[in-house]
Protein backbone atom coordinates (compact mmCIF):
# COMPACT_ATOMS: atom_id res chain seq x y z
CA UNK A 1 0.00 0.00 0.00
CA UNK A 2 1.76 3.63 -1.16
CA UNK A 3 2.04 5.63 1.66
CA UNK A 4 2.87 9.70 1.87
CA UNK A 5 7.03 8.44 1.81
CA UNK A 6 5.93 6.68 -1.19
CA UNK A 7 4.38 9.58 -2.94
CA UNK A 8 7.22 12.08 -2.02
CA UNK A 9 9.77 9.20 -3.36
CA UNK A 10 7.77 9.07 -6.83
CA UNK A 11 7.81 13.20 -6.83
CA UNK A 12 11.43 13.45 -6.70
CA UNK A 13 12.31 10.55 -9.04
CA UNK A 14 10.24 12.95 -11.51
CA UNK A 15 11.94 16.36 -10.55
CA UNK A 16 8.55 17.66 -8.59
CA UNK A 17 9.46 17.36 -5.35
CA UNK A 18 10.18 20.89 -4.53
CA UNK A 19 11.86 20.13 -1.00
CA UNK A 20 14.36 17.93 -2.47
CA UNK A 21 17.96 18.75 -1.41
CA UNK A 22 19.79 15.98 -3.46
CA UNK A 23 19.59 12.32 -3.96
CA UNK A 24 22.02 10.60 -2.22
CA UNK A 25 23.08 7.07 -2.46
CA UNK A 26 20.31 5.61 -0.14
CA UNK A 27 17.47 8.24 -1.15
CA UNK A 28 16.27 11.33 -1.18
CA UNK A 29 17.51 14.67 1.55
CA UNK A 30 14.36 16.85 1.61
CA UNK A 31 13.53 19.55 4.19
CA UNK A 32 10.56 18.90 6.33
CA UNK A 33 7.27 20.29 5.32
CA UNK A 34 7.13 21.69 9.15
CA UNK A 35 9.94 23.36 10.13
CA UNK A 36 9.42 22.95 13.56
CA UNK A 37 13.24 23.39 14.43
CA UNK A 38 15.28 25.78 11.62
CA UNK A 39 16.36 22.79 9.12
CA UNK A 40 14.13 19.92 9.96
CA UNK A 41 15.16 17.42 7.61
CA UNK A 42 14.35 14.07 6.55
CA UNK A 43 16.44 11.11 4.82
CA UNK A 44 13.76 8.99 1.92
CA UNK A 45 15.02 5.67 0.81
CA UNK A 46 14.97 4.86 -2.89
CA UNK A 47 13.52 2.17 -3.47
CA UNK A 48 11.14 2.59 0.23
CA UNK A 49 11.36 -0.50 2.05
CA UNK A 50 8.89 -1.05 5.67
CA UNK A 51 11.51 -0.83 7.35
CA UNK A 52 15.42 -0.83 8.60
CA UNK A 53 15.19 -4.35 9.67
CA UNK A 54 14.05 -5.32 5.61
CA UNK A 55 17.43 -3.59 4.54
CA UNK A 56 20.16 -5.99 4.64
CA UNK A 57 23.62 -5.07 6.33
CA UNK A 58 25.01 -2.88 3.22
CA UNK A 59 21.69 -1.46 2.56
CA UNK A 60 21.27 -0.16 6.26
CA UNK A 61 25.00 1.28 6.84
CA UNK A 62 24.70 2.97 3.85
CA UNK A 63 21.06 4.54 5.21
CA UNK A 64 22.30 5.35 8.33
CA UNK A 65 26.12 7.18 6.78
CA UNK A 66 23.75 9.49 4.85
CA UNK A 67 21.34 9.92 7.36
CA UNK A 68 24.46 11.39 9.73
CA UNK A 69 25.86 13.09 6.81
CA UNK A 70 22.81 15.10 6.69
CA UNK A 71 23.00 15.91 10.50
CA UNK A 72 26.87 16.99 9.79
CA UNK A 73 25.51 19.70 7.25
CA UNK A 74 23.00 20.76 9.71
CA UNK A 75 25.60 21.30 12.32
CA UNK A 76 27.71 23.00 10.23
CA UNK A 77 24.74 25.56 8.23
CA UNK A 78 22.15 25.61 11.04
CA UNK A 79 24.51 26.21 14.54
CA UNK A 80 23.04 23.62 16.20
CA UNK A 81 24.02 22.44 19.01
CA UNK A 82 23.08 18.80 18.27
CA UNK A 83 21.44 16.79 15.96
CA UNK A 84 18.32 14.19 17.16
CA UNK A 85 17.79 11.22 14.50
CA UNK A 86 14.74 9.41 14.94
CA UNK A 87 13.49 6.78 12.79
CA UNK A 88 9.78 5.83 14.22
CA UNK A 89 8.19 3.58 11.75
CA UNK A 90 4.94 3.53 14.02
CA UNK A 91 1.97 4.62 11.73
CA UNK A 92 3.05 3.57 7.79
CA UNK A 93 4.94 0.83 6.98
CA UNK A 94 7.65 3.00 4.88
CA UNK A 95 11.24 3.99 6.08
CA UNK A 96 12.61 7.26 6.83
CA UNK A 97 14.43 9.20 8.65
CA UNK A 98 13.67 12.31 10.43
CA UNK A 99 16.88 14.58 11.04
CA UNK A 100 16.24 17.79 13.56
CA UNK A 101 18.37 20.10 15.14
CA UNK A 102 18.54 21.00 18.56
CA UNK A 103 19.29 24.57 19.86
CA UNK A 104 20.65 26.38 22.69
CA UNK A 105 18.00 28.48 22.06
CA UNK A 106 15.12 26.26 22.52
CA UNK A 107 12.85 27.09 25.95
CA UNK A 108 14.94 25.06 28.95
CA UNK A 109 11.32 22.82 29.08
CA UNK A 110 11.45 21.67 25.49
CA UNK A 111 15.39 21.52 24.95
CA UNK A 112 15.84 18.36 26.81
CA UNK A 113 12.48 16.44 25.24
CA UNK A 114 11.77 15.30 21.71
CA UNK A 115 10.78 17.81 19.18
CA UNK A 116 7.22 15.99 19.02
CA UNK A 117 6.83 17.27 22.32
CA UNK A 118 5.94 20.91 20.77
CA UNK A 119 3.03 22.22 19.70
CA UNK A 120 2.79 20.83 16.06
CA UNK A 121 -0.32 22.87 14.86
CA UNK A 122 2.07 25.76 15.58
CA UNK A 123 4.97 24.63 13.35
CA UNK A 124 5.66 26.88 11.06
CA UNK A 125 4.94 25.37 7.37
CA UNK A 126 8.21 25.23 4.89
CA UNK A 127 8.18 28.37 2.99
CA UNK A 128 10.37 27.58 0.56
CA UNK A 129 11.33 31.36 -0.70
CA UNK A 130 12.31 31.84 3.06
CA UNK A 131 14.25 28.55 2.90
CA UNK A 132 16.00 28.88 -0.60
CA UNK A 133 19.19 30.48 1.38
CA UNK A 134 19.29 27.66 3.87
CA UNK A 135 18.23 24.95 1.33
CA UNK A 136 21.21 25.85 -0.99
CA UNK A 137 23.44 26.12 2.38
CA UNK A 138 22.33 22.37 3.40
CA UNK A 139 22.45 21.00 -0.41
CA UNK A 140 26.01 22.21 -0.31
CA UNK A 141 27.26 21.14 2.52
CA UNK A 142 25.54 17.74 1.84
CA UNK A 143 27.39 17.15 -1.90
CA UNK A 144 30.57 18.51 -0.10
CA UNK A 145 30.32 15.41 2.30
CA UNK A 146 29.43 13.01 -0.34
CA UNK A 147 32.30 13.89 -2.95
CA UNK A 148 34.59 13.53 0.10
CA UNK A 149 33.20 10.14 -0.05
CA UNK A 150 33.53 9.25 -3.78
CA UNK A 151 30.31 9.82 -4.47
Amino acid sequence: MPTMIHERVLSAQRGENPTVLCRMESGWAVMADMQILNGYCLLLPDPVPPDLNTLNLAERVTFLRDMSLIGDALLEVTGAVRINYEILGNSDPALHAHIIPRYDAEPETMRKGPVWFYDLSQAPPLDLERYKPMMDSIRAAIKKRMEALGN
